[in-house]
């Protein structure tokens, strides 16, 4: 079989940040790196939880919300796909992604969806762990440009 887009980048290589995957159409997807991979610290499993249903809902509910076609975890647990339509600039993708980490990091009350009825693992949440991951990504991304988003060579 074709060995897929997101194997052939040099994981040795990638560091935290924002990336453009890959375009498809008028899809991009967008690696959320919030974990250097193979580096021995990974999103636990409850934090990643709660990150995924803070990050949807945020950007399900933003200005974006009808651009927005997924946010994902990756399986090996060091970040997160953004897939949005190419109607959103590259800057906006940016801007709504450091929006979106910075209400995770300031987050509090009930997290959305994690009732029993709406969630199919609704014990395993960690909001602390969360907030923690958000707020160093805000960091990272701070200064973050449409120049960086391409993945180093």
């Amino acid at each position: 079989m074709k060995k897929i887009a997101s194997f052939t980048v040099d994981h040795d290589k990638l560091e935290k940040g924002m990336y453009i995957s890959r375009i498809d159409g008028d899809a991009v997807t967008y690696d959320i790196r919030m974990k250097k991979p193979n580096g021995g610290d990974y999103l636990s499993n409850g934090a990643l939880h709660t990150f995924e249903h803070l990050f949807a809902t945020y950007a399900r509910n933003s200005a974006f919300s009808d651009s927005v076609i997924y946010v994902g975890p990756m399986g090996c647990r060091t970040g997160f796909y953004l897939v949005m339509r190419d109607s959103v600039s590259y800057e906006q993708a940016i801007l709504l992604v450091k929006d979106a980490f910075e209400f995770i990091s300031g987050f509090e009350g009930d997290i959305p969806g994690a009732k029993r009825r709406e969630c199919g693992n609704y014990l395993e949440h960690d909001l602390a762990g969360a907030k923690e991951v958000a707020r160093d990504m805000a960091n990272v991304l701070s200064d973050w440009t449409v120049e960086r988003l391409k993945y180093a060579e």
